[in-house]
C-alpha cells in the first residue's frame, strides 16, 4: 500500500463534474464524506485550482479540510478554515497596469483578483459576468475603472476571458510580450464552454510552485504525495508527486504522462461524473 501523507487534487473534472445536482457545483456527498474521512486520518487534502479560495470554500468546509489549499493558480496558498495565508504572490503594479490597459484597449473581458474578492469594470458587465458569478459563487466588486482600482489593490491574479478557441488565439498573441514578465496559462470550466479562461499570475507562480509551497509548509515530502488532475497543465504538480492519477475523462496527454510513473504509482480511475475519484482514492488508500 502506498505510504501517502498528502493529496493534491484538481477540482473541475476531478471531483466536480457537469451533472448539476449530482456533482456540480459541489462534489457528490459520497466524495465529500470520503475526503473528510481521509483528512481525519491525518492525511492532508489540498485542493488545487485556478479559482479563488472563496469559490471553493463550501467544499473545504463540508469536507473539513483544515489545511492549506492552492488557489488562484498558485497565487494564493491559504487555509480558509483557520484563516491562515501561507503565501500570496502579488503581481507588480506597473506590469498589472500595463496588462489591464492592453486588455481594455483590445475589448477583452477581464477580471482581476485579490485574496478575498474579484473586480469587474462596470462597462464590461455582460452575460459572462453572470455566468462566472455562478461558477465562483460570489458577486464581483463593480468599479468604474479597473486601472484606478488596480492602483490601490494587491493583485494576485488577472483573468482575461476569451469567447472561444478562436478568440483564445487572438488573446494569446496579444500576451506574447508579457511571457517573460508573468506566468500565463489557460483553463476551462465544463459549464462555461466555449469560454476560455486565461490565468495570469506573477512570474514563476503556478500550480507547480503551489505544490512546492504546500510541501514546504507541511513538511511532507513529494515521496509521500498523490497528485490527481484531468488536464495537461495538471502535470505541473502531479509530476512532482511519487504517486499520480487521473480520471477516465482526463486528457489523453495527461493519462499518458501519469502512466509513465509506472508500477503501483500510477492509476487511471473512472469518469468524474461517476465519482471516479472514489476509485482512485480507494486504490491508493486501501
Amino acid at each position: 500500500m502506498a505510504k501517502i501523507k498528502g493529496i493534491i487534487l484538481d477540482i473541475d473534472g476531478v471531483i466536480v463534474g457537469e451533472k448539476i445536482g449530482f456533482n456540480s457545483p459541489d462534489p457528490h456527498p459520497d466524495v465529500i464524506k470520503r475526503l473528510k474521512e481521509i483528512r481525519k486520518q491525518g492525511i492532508f487534502v489540498s485542493l488545487c485550482t485556478g479559482k479563488p479560495h472563496f469559490a471553493i470554500k463550501s467544499i473545504i468546509e463540508a469536507a473539513e479540510l483544515n489545511n492549506m489549499h492552492i488557489t488562484d493558480g498558485g497565487g494564493v496558498i491559504i487555509d480558509p478554515i483557520d484563516n491562515i495565508i501561507v503565501k500570496k504572490h502579488i503581481i507588480d503594479k506597473a506590469t498589472a497596469t500595463e496588462v489591464l490597459k492592453m486588455c481594455l484597449e483590445n475589448n477583452i473581458y477581464t477580471e482581476f483578483y485579490t485574496v478575498d474578492s474579484y473586480v469587474v469594470q462596470k462597462s464590461q458587465v455582460s452575460d459572462i459576468t453572470a455566468q462566472h458569478t455562478h461558477i465562483l459563487q460570489q458577486k464581483p466588486k463593480l468599479v468604474d475603472s479597473l486601472l484606478d482600482e488596480s492602483a490601490i489593490s494587491e493583485i494576485t491574479k488577472i483573468m482575461p476571458i476569451a469567447l472561444d478557441e478562436e478568440d483564445k488565439k487572438r488573446v494569446s498573441k496579444l500576451f506574447e510580450p508579457f511571457k517573460d514578465k508573468l506566468t500565463l496559462s489557460w483553463g476551462i470550466h465544463p459549464i462555461a464552454l466555449p469560454l476560455q479562461f486565461e490565468i495570469v499570475t506573477a512570474p514563476g507562480i503556478s500550480k507547480k510552485q503551489g505544490a512546492i509551497d504546500i510541501s514546504e509548509s507541511t513538511g511532507v515530502s513529494f515521496e509521500n504525495m498523490l497528485g490527481v488532475g484531468d488536464s495537461g497543465s495538471d502535470w505541473q504538480f502531479i509530476s512532482l508527486c511519487k504517486y499520480g492519477a487521473a480520471p477516465e475523462n482526463a486528457s489523453q496527454e495527461l493519462k499518458d504522462l501519469v502512466m509513465t510513473k509506472g508500477g503501483g504509482n500510477a492509476y487511471i480511475g473512472g469518469h468524474v461524473d461517476e465519482n471516479g475519484i472514489l476509485e482512485i482514492l480507494n486504490n491508493f488508500l486501501k
